[in-house]
């Protein structure tokens, strides 16, 4: 086992030996084997003594390790039954001094509502791609505490995420994202540092939590303002929008209200506007009610 605190290649299938683990693409297993990628998230991440972290996903444990010793605490979230048992026996084994920071939660991250302990401060992980957007999303809902994020995730969805209005990548998952953060792309990262090798390139995506947009409406009204959007985002607005308000004449008049050309397409705008967008059909639909009554 290793004395250097951190997992190599041959540590991290020995211990999949031991435990007779082999990565699943069911819950998007790929292990990270090498020390440096670790350490390099936990520099970007920007994680320091006082941070209680959350990790989900740790599988054998080679980010753990190296966030232990940097942080006050690391709360991973695993939903491997087998995974979740060994981590303990893992980190009590390579790195004894810090085994008492580390809690392991065995739950799905994307079904999680809380955890024990203090609130987490960041958010740091290598993320399941086929889950990635969602547990992002997920943990900045559900954690207000949360001020940064920093996630390895497949460089296609990195890339969406950090996108800006009137790129072609620009879409929901982009727009939802700068809901709750500034976005911005941290570095790729090569394919060769995972095990089992993936066949997709991968990237660090940093989000750092500030005030949401000023609005009437509430999360789920933007939000759903934002899918209506780009659901048909070849449609101008007035058009994709028509089902979400109403009709086409309300979809406008909410448009005109927000500001906003009715000819506009949804790639176009910034979470702002999509805000002042739901917050106008609001108020006119608060109006017209007040009126027929």
């Amino acid at each position: 086992m290793s004395t250097s605190g951190l997992l190599g290649a041959s540590q991290i299938r020995e211990l999949a030996a031991r435990f007779g683990i082999r990565p699943t693409k069911t819950w998007g297993q790929n292990f990270v084997i090498d020390a440096n990628t670790v350490q390099r998230i936990v520099r970007v991440a920007g994680v320091g003594a006082e941070d209680v972290v959350v990790e989900v996903g740790p599988g054998l444990g080679s980010l753990t390790l190296a966030l232990l010793p940097v942080v006050r605490h690391v709360t991973v979230v695993e939903v491997d039954p087998t995974l979740a048992g060994a981590l303990p026996e893992t980190v009590e084994t390579v790195a004894p001094a810090v085994a008492d920071r580390l809690t392991v939660v065995h739950a799905d991250a994307l079904r999680v509502e809380g955890l024990p302990g203090e609130a987490p401060t960041a958010l740091v992980a290598n993320l399941p791609y086929n889950i990635s957007v969602p547990v992002v999303l997920n943990f900045l809902e559900r954690f207000p505490s949360l001020e940064r994020i920093l996630v390895m995730v497949q460089l296609e969805v990195a890339e969406r995420l950090a996108a800006k209005p009137g790129s072609k990548i620009y879409g929901v998952p982009s727009v939802k994202a700068a809901w709750y953060a500034d976005v911005a792309l941290a570095g790729n990262v090569s394919r060769s540092v995972f095990w089992p090798v993936p066949n997709v390139d991968s990237g660090l995506v940093k989000l750092i939590r500030r005030e949401q947009p000023t609005t009437d409406a509430s999360r789920e009204e933007v939000f759903a303002c934002v899918d209506a959007a780009f659901a048909q985002r070849r449609k101008t607005l007035r058009a994709a929008l028509s089902g979400w308000a109403g009709s086409p004449k309300a979809a406008e008049a909410a448009l005109v209200a927000a500001g906003i050309d009715p000819r506009t397409r949804g790639e176009q705008l910034d979470v702002h506007q999509f805000a002042a967008i739901a917050s106008a059909h609001r108020a006119r639909a608060g109006s017209v009610a007040e009126e027929s009554e």
